[in-house]
């Protein structure tokens, strides 16, 4: 009787654990719908920056560039050149303002993550992070990009993009779907992830030791939220040209 009674326990544990939500959602309610606030504050904020600091850096431009409208230029040309060296000369142009907002949109909200004290505003429950802490940002990053990766491929070459898909022989055609399949995972997971791993470990270091150990674990949070988004916005950029290869 006791076996059966431990039995019984140990099987309501499972169906409670299975119940366990990592992490706390701040909701707002409009009418039938929840909206994830928490994602939509960090958001809005991230916006303002992007929106906010090109206007204040352009309104005065100077035929010589210095200061912020030395580095707004330097980065619009690092973009630039990144996507022409992944989508080659002739096609790279006209996917300069796609890679031009993904790249700083990602790169800010890594940012804001791994910089601004978001932790500090409490919230009735949940708490604020950076956008792409959130997995349903970065994969509607991912799919975005997966929708650019299709519509230049066939733009390009027309139906005749489909054909890839049986090639070098009409066998592969569930390998080749598979991997079409798995870019935007990856793209997402890998986002996701690291940048979640960042806040968590910035977390933990500042409940232990509030003062000055986490300050090289934010800076080092920092420099990989950069990576992040230059590898996510490479990716996206040679996805989209590896779609438009083949055109003759």
């Amino acid at each position: 009787m006791h076996i059966e009674q431990l039995q019984i326990n140990e099987i309501e544990n499972l169906f409670q654990v299975s119940s366990v939500e990592v992490g706390q959602h701040f909701y707002w309610q409009i009418g039938n719908f929840q909206i994830h606030a928490q994602v939509l504050i960090t958001s809005l904020v991230v916006v303002a920056i992007l929106v906010a600091l090109p206007a204040a850096t352009t309104g005065n431009l100077q035929s010589i560039p210095k200061g912020m409208q030395n580095f707004i230029e330097y980065v619009l040309e690092f973009i630039r050149d990144s996507t022409r060296t992944q989508m080659g000369e002739e096609e790279y142009r006209s996917w300069v303002p796609f890679i031009g907002t993904m790249f700083p949109s990602i790169f800010v909200s890594n940012w804001s993550g791994a910089s601004l004290p978001w932790r500090v505003i409490q919230l009735p429950h949940g708490e604020l992070a950076a956008p792409t802490n959130d997995i349903n940002t970065t994969v509607a990053l991912a799919l975005l990009t997966s929708v650019a990766y299709f519509y230049a491929g066939f733009h390009k070459r027309g139906f005749s993009y489909f054909g890839k898909y049986i090639q070098p022989t009409p066998i592969l055609l569930p390998i080749n779907l598979l991997e079409d399949l798995t870019k935007p995972l990856s793209l997402s997971f890998r986002l996701f992830g690291n940048i979640l791993a960042d806040e968590l470990v910035v977390a933990v270091s500042v409940s232990l030791v509030p003062l000055i150990v986490p300050v090289p674990m934010m800076l080092l949070g920092s420099f990989t939220s950069a990576i992040q988004a230059l590898i996510f916005a490479t990716l996206a950029a040679a996805y989209i040209g590896e779609s438009m290869e083949g055109h003759h």
